[in-house]
């Protein structure tokens, strides 16, 4: 809003200047020559008006402004925007207090909703994102954090009737691992997924002698003298930066955790709506409420057991629906700790592998990784697009480069040890992500971003290591040299193939390199495609050689995470018969092509998500209409 230069009128030089426009607005203030500067009140044709500072034409400064909607604002303005602390209010009741960037609210802020729900905490460009607390007009209160206005990441949810879940949301969703605590003081610690229990987890019934450290008393053990826990934890996974805790102190004078976690309830596995409604239909309450009275049934007879007794349900959930369940009893004469350890290591070893931190012994091989691919994708990607010729394939089709730890005319210093870096045919494998629509900054990005890759070990006999991306977008394996051979000897095959059948099933290949450290230490690399990186959850993986022989998996060792074989598959799988035809046309293709490279040792990696049990309702539900239609139609037609 600034002042437009227009014929002027002046009426009075008394006190202040007034100016009317051509287009019928009023300006009463200070002027420097011929545009409003210092102090003045300036009313739009349609009722609008602000009074406060002015800066060369723009508002700037403090001020207040009243718009014709009835809509007010007092606070910070710069160059015509709402900018720096200030409050608004809505005619429909709803305000908002705190920072303002661009006329957005951004940074610290509370705001109070027209239907009397209260979010106190940080925003970003006009959304709920980092650390804040929301409660809603009829008790339920969640604390924890927020991005792009939903719930998301480590964070508690209280509801009014006592319910408790402490752990990790996604997209406004219970998402990951947590616990719920139960009226009558027991828990269950497990794996949710979009809301619904989703893999293992353990029931603890009332009694159960759990330890203080499994209880997450990383969240209800706070107290208002100290520095929150739940900050201290979101601040050292990265969800939150060093800077937002400038107002720690006051957000957790507000929001008391300690009183906020002194109650415990039942849990309802619930969408929450963030304008405090919950998405919480007749067929969910009915499912909630057989889910209570069958966590009580399990509970029946606990008297059973002496006092040196206790028991816990082992259980395993598929999309809300329990598929498993086993009953361990435990002498609390043992360690009860030390059972817990033991659960919690499991949990540990089953997580998607270890990011490489600094000390760890791939920290350098990481970072030296990372300085290399930015360099070559940085250096390949500005050459023009053109089709690969059959010296992109040779011998010289490589790039390399020394990458001193000082850094060269070519090469930036870093922080890791100095290597040399080899790059083998860089025009092809930039035709090929291309080809796979992989976006060159995305895939620099998700390798050789701020966050570190993560080792996993190696599922198979080959010996070699396996890193992943943080995003899971992308496996880097390590190679042997007649491995590296055997790819490059195949890869004029493999381009062409790849390019003519968009839905190969084969594995995906976006970079192959080579890293020589001291002493002449050669590690070489290749970057493939993750198949399971998908927003859905994969509740089981096989690997299927479509043969008998030793294909099978020792049920005692099998958890969520397990590879399973041919002989585990217990399932029927139905497809539409055009996707059956076009997945086997598709399989013999890319079998005969591995033939072609005489290639035998190769086998099918399969995932299997399960819906929740409404949507497949819905869906069966759909195909009858579908059906019904088709054969009153046909009815119709013969009847004609």
């Amino acid at each position: 809003m600034s002042y437009e230069g227009s014929v002027r009128v002046v009426i009075d030089l008394i006190a202040w200047s007034r100016e009317v426009l051509s287009n019928g607005d009023v300006y009463i203030g200070d002027f420097d020559g011929l545009i409003p500067h210092g102090e003045g009140k300036y009313m739009w044709s349609d009722g609008t008006i602000y009074i406060g500072k002015w800066d060369k034409s723009q508002m700037t400064g403090h001020g207040q402004v009243r718009w014709s909607s009835g809509a007010t604002y007092e606070g910070d303005f710069s160059g015509g925007f709402l900018h720096g602390s200030g409050t608004f209010c809505r005619i429909d009741g709803s305000s908002y207090k705190g920072s303002w960037r661009m006329s957005m609210q951004h940074g610290m802020g509370i705001k109070t909703y027209s239907n009397s729900d209260i979010y106190d905490g940080f925003w970003k460009e006009g959304l709920q994102e980092g650390v804040g607390k929301y409660t809603w007009i009829n008790g339920n209160t969640y604390v924890g954090s927020w991005k792009a206005g939903k719930m998301s990441g480590r964070g508690i949810m209280k509801w009014a009737n006592g319910d408790l879940f402490e752990g990790s949301w996604l997209d406004g969703l219970i998402h990951g691992a947590g616990c719920l605590k139960y009226a009558d003081g027991s828990y269950y610690f497990g794996t949710w997924s979009k809301g619904l229990k989703d893999g293992q987890g353990t029931f603890s019934p009332v009694g159960t002698k759990l330890p203080q450290y499994h209880k997450f008393s990383e969240y209800s053990a706070y107290d208002n003298s100290s520095q929150s826990p739940l900050l201290a934890s979101l601040m050292n996974s990265g969800e939150i930066k060093q800077n937002t805790l400038i107002s720690e102190r006051n957000i957790l004078g507000r929001w008391n955790i300690g009183r906020f976690l002194r109650g415990r309830g039942r849990i309802s596995n619930t969408t929450v709506s963030v304008e405090g409604v919950s998405d919480l239909d007749d067929n969910s309450r009915s499912t909630l409420s057989q889910e209570s009275n069958y966590t009580s049934s399990s509970c029946d007879g606990s008297n059973e057991f002496q006092d040196d007794q206790f028991f816990v349900y082992e259980r395993e959930y598929v999309q809300g629906v329990l598929i498993k369940e086993r009953r361990r009893h435990y002498d609390s004469k043992a360690s009860t700790r030390s059972m817990w350890q033991h659960k919690l290591r499991k949990k540990r070893v089953r997580s998607p592998g270890e990011t490489i931190y600094k000390g760890h012994k791939s920290y350098y091989l990481m970072l030296n990784l990372q300085l290399g691919i930015r360099y070559t994708v940085g250096k390949i990607t500005p050459v023009p697009v053109r089709e690969v010729r059959s010296s992109d394939f040779g011998p010289r089709a490589r790039i390399r480069m020394y990458f001193p730890k000082d850094g060269s005319q070519y090469t930036p210093s870093h922080n890791s040890i100095s290597f040399f870096w080899k790059d083998y045919c860089p025009m092809v494998f930039r035709n090929l992500r291309e080809m796979f629509k992989i976006d060159a900054a995305d895939y620099m990005m998700s390798i050789c971003g701020g966050d570190g890759l993560k080792e996993l070990s190696s599922p198979g006999k080959s010996g070699s290591i396996f890193y992943l991306s943080q995003d899971e977008r992308f496996v880097i394996k390590t190679l042997r040299k007649y491995e590296l051979k055997i790819l490059l000897k195949m890869l004029p095959r493999y381009y062409n193939h790849v390019g003519a059948h968009d839905n190969t099933l084969i594995t995906k290949f976006f970079g192959l390199h080579r890293i020589t450290i001291r002493r002449g230490q050669k590690v070489r690399f290749v970057v493939m495609g993750n198949m399971f990186c998908t927003e859905l959850r994969i509740h089981h993986r096989y690997d299927l050689k479509g043969s008998l022989q030793g294909r099978s998996t020792n049920k005692e060792n099998i958890c969520e995470s397990t590879t399973l074989k041919d002989l585990d598959l217990s399932y029927a799988l139905y497809l539409k018969k055009s996707w059956r035809e076009s997945l086997f046309r598709q399989i013999s293709l890319d079998c005969m092509f591995l033939e072609s490279q005489c290639i035998i040792d190769y086998s099918m990696l399969l995932g299997l998500h399960f819906r929740p049990p409404e949507q497949l309702k819905a869906q069966l539900e759909n195909q009858r209409t579908v059906q019904n239609d088709e054969s009153l139609s046909a009815k119709e037609s013969a009847a004609i």
